[in-house]
């Protein structure tokens, strides 16, 4: 891979120069200046010795819409800020992301489209990032603003509103949007954008979307609006009243847990928290963007919690009298949809106050690591109870007990081929390597895996693990794994995909072998969408068009797709084994190979951890014919009349 298009520095060739007149401006086109602004940012380096790029690159597809404009500054600037070519809209826009959450929204990418269908691929990775809390700047093309040849290729026409383009799509997922119609207008979009981008508290996506003809128009622009510049991320401090009521609530609390979101990863709090833990000996779960933030080994990391959650850390936070949510949305697979710890006060710490206020809660608005440094410096003296500190670090080694039981090496049983499930496989990946729990990032999104790598994956350093569980998007994992490989080159980095999710979306495989970017991908094949199988039965449905045996099929039958043959012809390494030891092996063959090493392996679509767990709220029919359908409606009326008898 090409560590100098990565990490590259901001230089200025002969090719890029351009002249400052007398008044102290320069020309250049609304493109150019886009491309020249992004690449004067600059960021601390996460050793704060130094500074490198905020832009790690743009992703772009070139199309009608961008390729005059955009394209052209593009190469004219490919030495401060390097392109790279995908094979999908939306599948570079998560690979953009996956770099951003892989730098804990530190550095980001940018990501440039033509207009109509080449933008519009881009809105479904506008609302993953939007519901991470992501950054990630969007410039997709748009139509002409003087609406002289229109209508062009691909534009979508509104009858009503001759201002609407199909880049109005986007304004529901953004965290900032505007369109650029004049290119002085970027001399406020730009600041803007870099602001919301960067801001704890607004982060997320940024869509400036770029007309074709105002692309190429030029504008004398003041020269010292791309001077080099430092951008200091902004984290909001801890205010005295509301540390003060966090203080007291958790002075009159015995039996306190803390709930680490990703806000602990992204506010580099981790050392904050296993201080503040480790000194007030409060036990720890982890959600899914949180995981991490804690060693799997620590003695008081409890490990996943909610509907993914471990027996201990579940069982800890349905008896707790104070959560502290750090850093976390708290949505419906954390809190159980609701159930989980009704009887305990919440103080929420959250850059966001949107998200520092759920569960009508205590609320911290602050950076993590600010808050849990405060709170630490005020709580002398107090702790929490010593019999509910020993309990938790029992039910933590409990957990960690069965996690190894779950994941050793299965024994074969003789005669019989046994398909092993999800804990096999993850157990086989980690034993590939003595140091996995360090050095690999799992990358995953969709289907089953998510919450078997919640309880099971053993991550021992901050960013190990890296999964995508707020949007779930399907497709996202062979794409993060791209975009976390480019972000920590150094890293091993593993996806962990079923055969559904890479049906979906598997391109990016082409263009990590393009890139030299080696990853490992591991493709789990139950023949279908398992876990919504699981689902749908659970909730009194037949089987029905999930599973390849279960759905609408022609003459030829449901078809064996051969994994390994389609990664060979994307140019990455592959094979199809046969059981977990083949795996283990296999997997060495992967850590030893010089580019993308794909691994198939068939497993069980039925199994699934039983250890664990909590109910999840999924709306079952009123009215069935299905005697199946009727047990469920009365298996979720009563958990919904549980709920609300609990929030009395």
């Amino acid at each position: 891979m090409n560590q100098r298009a990565l990490h590259h520095d901001v230089t200025t060739s002969s090719e890029t120069a351009a002249q400052v007149s007398a008044d102290g401006t320069i020309r250049l086109t609304a493109a150019q200046a886009v491309v020249r602004y992004l690449a004067a940012q600059r960021v601390e380096t996460e050793d704060g010795t130094g500074t490198e790029p905020l832009f790690g690159g743009v992703f772009a597809i070139f199309g009608h819409g961008n390729v005059a404009g955009l394209g052209e500054a593009l190469y004219q600037y490919r030495n401060e800020l390097p392109t790279y070519r995908a094979h999908n809209e939306q599948a570079m826009a998560h690979s953009a992301i996956a770099f951003a959450k892989a730098h804990f929204r530190r550095r980001m990418m940018a990501v440039t489209t033509s207009i109509g269908p080449g933008a519009t691929n881009l809105v479904t990775a506008a609302a993953l990032a939007h519901v991470n809390r992501l950054p990630v700047l969007l410039l997709p093309g748009d139509v002409f603003v003087s609406r002289a040849p229109d209508p062009v290729l691909q534009q979508v026409e509104d009858f009503h509103d001759g201002g609407i383009s199909a880049n109005d799509a986007f304004k529901p997922v953004s965290r900032y949007f505007d369109r650029i119609v004049h290119p002085a207008q970027l001399l406020n979009a730009l600041p803007r954008a870099i602001r919301v981008l960067t801001d704890a508290a607004l982060c997320g996506p940024v869509t400036l979307a770029m007309p074709q003809d105002v692309q190429a128009a030029a504008y004398d622009y003041p020269a010292g609006f791309f001077a080099p510049r430092v951008v200091k991320l902004h984290a909001p401090a801890p205010v005295e009243h509301e540390l003060d009521e966090a203080l007291a609530m958790l002075r009159n609390a015995k039996q306190p847990m803390i709930v680490a979101g990703g806000g602990v990863l992204y506010g580099r709090a981790t050392d904050a928290l296993k201080a503040f833990a480790t000194r007030y000996g409060i036990p720890v779960a982890e959600t899914q963007a949180g995981k991490s933030a804690l060693a799997w080994d620590d003695p008081l990391n409890l490990g996943s919690l909610g509907v993914t959650g471990s027996p201990g850390a579940n069982d800890i936070a349905h008896d707790a009298d104070c959560v502290l949510a750090v850093g976390t949305r708290l949505q419906d697979f954390t809190t159980g949809s609701n159930t989980l710890f009704t009887q305990a006060q919440v103080i929420g710490i959250n850059a966001n106050a949107f998200d520092a206020i759920k569960h009508r809660g205590c609320i911290v608005q602050a950076d993590a690591r600010l808050a849990l440094i405060a709170l630490s410096s005020r709580l002398e003296g107090w702790r929490a109870d010593a019999a509910w500190t020993s309990r938790a670090q029992q039910r933590a080694g409990e957990w960690r007990d069965i996690v190894q039981k779950l994941t050793h090496a299965p024994q074969d049983v003789a005669g019989k081929r046994v398909l092993p499930y999800d804990a096999d496989v993850i157990g086989a990946v980690q034993r590939s390597s003595t140091r996995s729990t360090t050095d690999d990032i799992v990358v995953c999104a969709a289907g089953t895996l998510p919450a078997e790598l919640h309880k099971l994956w053993r991550a021992g350093r901050p960013g190990a693990y890296h999964v995508e569980y707020g949007y779930s998007c399907m497709g996202y994992e062979i794409a993060g794994g791209l975009g976390a490989k480019l972000a920590r080159p150094e890293r091993e980095v593993i996806v962990m995909v079923g055969d559904g999710s890479y049906l979906m979306m598997n391109s990016e495989i082409a263009t990590s072998v393009m890139l030299g970017a080696k990853l490992i991908v591991v493709v789990l094949d139950n023949r279908g969408y398992g876990c919504i199988a699981r689902l749908q039965q659970a909730c009194g449905g037949a089987p029905f068009n999930n599973m390849f045996d279960d759905c609408v099929q022609g003459a030829p039958g449901a078809p064996h797709i051969d994994f390994a043959a389609h990664a060979r012809a994307m140019g990455a390494q592959a094979e199809h084994v046969g059981n977990v030891q083949e795996l283990e092996a296999a997997m060495q063959r992967a850590r030893a190979a010089d580019r993308t090493y794909l691994v198939c392996i068939d497993t069980d679509a039925a199994r699934t951890t039983d250890e664990g767990g909590w109910w999840w709220e999924v709306a079952v029919p009123e009215v069935s014919q299905r005697e199946g359908v009727r047990k469920a409606r009365a298996d979720y009326e009563a958990h919904i009349s549980a709920r609300g008898k609990d929030n009395e």
